[in-house]
């Protein structure tokens, strides 16, 4: 996501004459938001309750008032240390997250205040605006003491819950810190080109031509130096480019690398929703490859994205809504009973790696989340093996830095399964510019999301 903020001139945008809505409406959006997330729901849900109108100033603020939301409930405790209502702490945590840090403040700190409490004389906290009012009048007047006491917490100084700070100095000794400062970072927009409609290189000519830089990474990528808007990328709507984490775009070629792709091959993609995997494997294939894909998705309405996903790039497979986990219920229809050749699971995970896309996931997750979803990776990864061939090849990846849900798993499931090898493979990305690390200097990752990656062979 850019880092897109309301009026550069940092001043309150006015809300007369049909112009921009006033910050004050538009922290008032925020603080419902956040009150929305910090009560379970996700951050998407809570965005598509904002009008269209304010969403994308709404988002921009939401998504910093979440990279900063450690400090901002560090400092709330502060100024308040009974907890306030929801609406009252929602709307208190959205100005100290914004205006604290005054280099990263999108408006002048007192101008973020006096808009809070305009806020709160206006919404649902207006029996609680002159508390709102005191409480940030106070922080205005000691702020720099305030912020020096709460550097010695460490949710305020990483921005991250403790339990994620204490995992990942566990899992990651050597580069925790580097891990929790790409979180409150910016990831990049990278695009993935269709290798059935041209080439990398061609692409990069293209978006040359409308003066976009871009530089390529892994297999058929290109790293944007600037986000843009999808439908001003040429020849989006065709299919000839999808948006996709460089990460992220490393299955294809690590599953089917080393296949004879001239043969028939039977794939499947296990959770496949929204499709952009499952395409990016018929668009490696190569045109008129006899690749047979079924894409797996439990939940209706995210398999129609699977749909418009493959339609739009020009490629076909097999969707179906099934629970991967419940071969019974699809295997016959997916494949006749047969054995794959290949199978994709993309495993459900804490998403522990894509924070700085999704910063609500860390306020989301809770430490027990961890060994359940691992459970459920599990299974899976033992419900689906029986199904994959002897000689075939199975790509376990999950989009998250945990050891529970890479490393670990794949070692307890090589434990439990003599007839399974691991084959050479990246195991955990961690997120950040992995260029330094590339083997191959002109086919480098970029700057990538946190993955895990084990590609494992099944033995006769």
């Amino acid at each position: 996501m850019s880092r897109i903020f309301p009026p550069s001139s940092r001043e309150p945008a006015a809300a007369a004459g049909g112009g921009a809505p006033a910050l004050s409406q538009q922290l008032a959006e925020v603080a419902q938001a956040l009150q929305a997330i910090l009560a379970g729901q996700s951050g998407t849900q809570a965005l598509a309750a904002v009008p269209q109108r304010l969403r994308p100033g709404v988002q921009a603020l939401l998504f910093q008032v979440l990279r900063q939301l450690g400090r901002a409930q560090a400092l709330r405790a502060e100024l308040a240390p009974r907890t306030p209502p929801p609406r009252v702490n929602a709307l208190l945590c959205t100005a100290l997250a914004l205006a604290w840090d005054e280099a990263q403040a999108p408006y002048p700190p007192f101008t973020l205040v006096n808009q809070a409490v305009e806020a709160a004389k206006r919404g649902p906290a207006q029996r609680q605006a002159a508390f709102i009012n005191a409480c940030l009048r106070r922080f205005l007047r000691e702020r720099d003491a305030l912020v020096h006491k709460t550097d010695a917490q460490p949710q305020a100084l990483w921005n991250h819950p403790q339990w994620w700070i204490d995992r990942l100095k566990q899992d990651h000794p050597d580069h925790w810190q580097q891990i929790l400062e790409a979180n409150n970072r910016h990831a990049p927009m990278t695009l993935r080109v269709n290798r059935l409609q041209g080439t990398v290189a061609q692409y990069q000519e293209l978006l040359s031509a409308q003066q976009m830089d871009a530089r390529p990474v892994v297999d058929s990528g290109l790293e944007l130096a600037q986000p843009q808007p999808v439908q001003a990328l040429p020849g989006f709507a065709q299919g000839r480019v999808s948006v996709q984490d460089a990460a992220a775009q490393m299955a294809a070629p690590l599953l089917l690398q080393g296949l004879d792709l001239a043969q028939p091959l039977r794939v499947l993609d296990a959770c496949a929703a929204p499709g952009g995997k499952t395409a990016h494997l018929l668009e490696y294939a190569g045109a008129g490859a006899p690749l047979q894909v079924t894409a797996l998705e439990i939940d209706a309405q995210r398999s129609q994205r699977i749909h418009d996903t493959l339609a739009r790039v020009g490629v076909k497979a097999q969707v179906l809504v099934a629970d991967a986990s419940r071969p019974e219920l699809w295997w016959q229809q997916a494949s006749g009973g047969a054995q794959f050749d290949a199978i994709l699971l993309d495993a459900p995970c804490t998403a522990s790696g894509i924070v700085r896309r999704h910063p609500d996931v860390r306020w989301l997750r809770r430490g027990s989340d961890v060994d359940q979803l691992a459970a459920i990776q599990s299974r899976l990864l033992d419900t689906l093996w029986p199904l994959l061939r002897s000689g075939g090849r199975m790509l376990y990846c999950t989009c998250s830095v945990f050891k529970a849900e890479g490393d670990l798993q794949v070692k307890a499931f090589l434990a439990r399964n003599t007839q399974a090898r691991l084959l050479p493979s990246p195991g955990h990305l961690i997120p950040g510019n992995g260029a330094q690390n590339a083997a191959v200097l002109d086919n480098h990752p970029g700057d990538h999301d946190g993955f895990f990656y084990a590609l494992l062979e099944k033995l006769p």
